[in-house]
């Protein structure tokens, strides 16, 4: 996981190649960006299993700073059951309803055929994410994984 105030991502490891020398799959990434009102937690490229620590930790950042959660789903390019339990395990613990921002087609059809999304708010736009605290960022860790 990474946090906004530092770009350059520790822990990234390029896509995965093939035999054939192509590559496979978009890196994984997981940010969390904790404003004055809001914590945001940013994914992008293929979520699943691999990247099950980084999804847990993002949790726990959430979590701790006690504001309403965000989801900007907006990069995600595949997404699995662990994805889908991330989302489902922060929408029953978080005391306002997880909004999911921008979420793509297949991420869409995951959360309705699971019935998931119904425990979260779907929004088609980006509100914008200016209000950034700097004393409740979240530390960084990196990950990104093919």
């Amino acid at each position: 996981m990474q946090d906004a105030s530092n770009p350059t991502a520790r822990g990234t490891r390029p896509a995965a190649a093939r035999d054939d020398g192509a590559e496979l799959g978009d890196p994984a990434s997981v940010h969390v960006i904790v404003g004055s009102t809001r914590a945001r937690v940013v994914l992008s490229g293929e979520i699943d299993a691999d990247i099950g620590t980084e999804l847990g930790e993002a949790i726990a950042h959430a979590e701790k700073s006690g504001l309403p959660v965000e989801i900007d789903a907006h990069h995600v390019t595949f997404m699995d059951s662990s994805g889908v339990a991330f989302l489902a395990r922060l929408a029953s613990r978080s005391p306002n309803k997880v909004r999911v921002l921008r979420a793509p087609p297949t991420v869409r059809f995951l959360l309705e055929v699971t019935r998931i999304g119904e425990l979260l708010e779907i929004v088609d736009d980006d509100p914008g994410f200016d209000d950034i605290d700097d004393r409740k960022r979240a530390p960084s860790s990196g990950s990104s994984r093919p």
